[in-house]
């Protein structure tokens, strides 16, 4: 979890996760997004799928990425827990 927060920490990486929730997209569209460096846009991919909030696909010479929703899921679960009265 403690990924995820990391992950979610980053204003980039949760713009990516915004676009990523209209569509999938491969990574030269996501680059595209903005002005930064693809070594810079691809440590925010790497970090996202490391924290499991994005999946990577490779088809031929792209990669496409698409929002895992079951790791926000469970997010969501655990700080609801929160919210509940004993």
């Amino acid at each position: 979890m403690n990924q995820v927060f990391k992950a979610l920490n980053d204003p980039t990486r949760r713009q990516i996760l915004e676009m990523l929730r209209e569509r999938d997209m491969n990574a030269g569209e996501i680059a595209e997004c903005f002005q930064m460096t693809w070594p810079s846009i691809s440590h925010h991919l790497d970090l996202l799928r490391k924290a499991g909030l994005v999946d990577s696909q490779k088809e031929g010479q792209f990669v496409w990425y698409s929002i895992n929703t079951s790791v926000m899921e469970d997010l969501l679960k655990w700080m609801l827990q929160f919210t509940r009265k004993r």
